[in-house]
């Protein structure tokens, strides 16, 4: 493989566009941080509360939605530079909002962003990869999520400390950081969000696509930069251009062909069914469910961090052996395990004080909780969605399932406060808990093992199981 591959240009193209997972955690994570002060702020009552968190995930659906669409009509490397600038609007916006409005717009706008980096990047990134090592360099877009989430809790921790033990000369930074510490923490996203701007310039467009385009001179350039070797270039060329021979066009009727729905609708299922298992409830309301747990202030965000190093360093470790032990067998494991760590936070919260459990005990199955999901279901979704749709419509599959996706992240960011002031918090994690089962009976049914095999024979998967449709 070192012969025939140029594996450090490779994973180059790789990191470069799963920047973007880090702009999507970052997005997603730094919220958690302002909610008590914006809450406060701003008055809001508990739908309003879950509005704040969930607005931009109504712009993570739009995206989602029109990025498969845009991506295969512009290109993979065109719709991640638009989400770069929709980054960096948000954080902008958000960082000088003068009114509850205006902050609920800047976010939606910066949701559209992160649903389009989180169709593309994991597109870009399986086309541009070996069979041997797809699933690694799609998870190291998970794994710049989790960095996201990280440097969105550092962030958030450390600017909550200045606001309390410091203050500025300077009228902009006292409002930034100290008198309106929320601004801050949002309008910090636009570090990394120039930084995507400027490095996606350095990738070459997805060979694939220029294949599925006509540009064949351009995508033989591009895969000579990945297969030195000239035979492995025009096997890959070729393989490629073949099963393309026997699809049709991109269009979304072409969705409608049961072979093609029945994968779709298999990932959209695991897609929606993964955030009601509980961990887009810890991502965004975290030092919430601290603070009910007796864990407040910098101690809860402390804690959150604790989170975000336990999500990286698991993502660390799926990353290096989701191509040795296999999709399927990471989700039976890592789900087994959040349906314990689900249950047991469930019991602290119903009879923690009748049996004398503390918060030692919470934290512990929490972060066991972070370790299971990100280990299993964060690390391999992004893989098997970007991996099991055929070539020619894998954008416009890839929007449906990430629409189901950020449809079940939206309702989850809207419904939390409301589940943990109604059901409790107790009943909203004995829910999460039921909620894994049917997701592991799809994995386990329904869900072929894709691990090893090039995009062309999973391809040809489901178009052996349509004779049975």
């Amino acid at each position: 493989m070192a012969k025939t591959v140029n594996t450090g240009y490779m994973i180059f193209l790789a990191v470069v566009s799963a920047i973007g997972g880090i702009l999507f955690g970052y997005d997603t994570a730094v919220i958690s941080g302002t909610i008590g002060i914006v809450t406060q702020q701003f008055s809001l009552d508990t739908m309003q509360q879950g509005w704040y968190v969930g607005c931009a995930l109504i712009g993570s659906i739009a995206g989602a939605s029109f990025a498969g669409m845009t991506s295969d009509a512009i290109g993979r490397k065109k719709t991640m530079l638009i989400a770069a600038v929709f980054f960096c609007i948000c954080a902008i916006g958000c960082a000088e909002s003068t009114s509850f409005a205006q902050l609920v717009a800047f976010r939606i706008i910066g949701g559209v962003g992160v649903g389009f980096v989180s169709i593309v990047s994991p597109i870009y990134i399986s086309e541009i990869s070996v069979a041997e090592k797809r699933g690694t360099l799609v998870s190291l877009y998970q794994l710049a999520v989790t960095i996201g989430f990280l440097i969105a809790y550092l962030v958030n921790y450390a600017i909550l400390d200045i606001s309390q033990t410091r203050e500025f000369q300077s009228g902009f930074l006292n409002r930034m950081l100290v008198d309106d510490y929320w601004r801050g923490m949002l309008g910090s996203g636009a570090v990394p969000a120039v930084l995507f701007l400027a490095i996606i310039f350095f990738i070459p467009e997805s060979p694939k696509w220029l294949i599925t385009k006509g540009r064949g001179s351009m995508a033989r350039t591009v895969l000579g930069r990945i297969y030195p070797d000239a035979a492995r270039l025009e096997s890959e060329y070729e393989i490629t251009k073949s099963s393309l021979n026997d699809e049709v066009k991109s269009e979304w009727k072409e969705l409608l062909q049961p072979w093609i729905l029945k994968a779709v609708l298999i990932g959209s299922a695991i897609a929606i069914l993964g955030q009601f298992m509980g961990v887009n409830a810890v991502l965004y309301y975290g030092p919430e469910i601290f603070a009910k747990a007796g864990i407040a202030g910098g101690d809860a965000l402390f804690s959150q961090v604790l989170v975000g190093i336990v999500n990286m360093v698991t993502t660390v470790i799926a990353l290096l052996i989701i191509d040795k032990v296999g999709r399927k067998q990471l989700v039976y494991w890592g789900v087994s395990g959040m349906i314990v760590s689900l249950v047991m936070i469930g019991i602290y919260f119903a009879f923690g004080e009748r049996i004398g459990l503390g918060n030692g005990f919470m934290l512990a199955f929490f972060l066991f909780y972070v370790f299971c999901c990100a280990i299993s279901i964060s690390a391999v979704v992004f893989v098997l969605l970007s991996e099991m749709y055929p070539n020619s419509v894998r954008g416009r599959a890839m929007s449906v399932s990430g629409f189901a996706l950020w449809v079940g992240t939206y309702l989850i960011g809207q419904l939390t406060p409301w589940l943990l002031e109604n059901l409790t918090p107790a009943g909203t994690f004995f829910l999460f808990a039921g909620m894994c089962i049917p997701y592991i009976l799809i994995m386990w049914k329904a869900v072929p093992e894709t691990t090893g095999k090039t995009l062309e024979e999973i391809e040809g998967y489901w178009k052996r199981k349509r004779k049975n449709i």
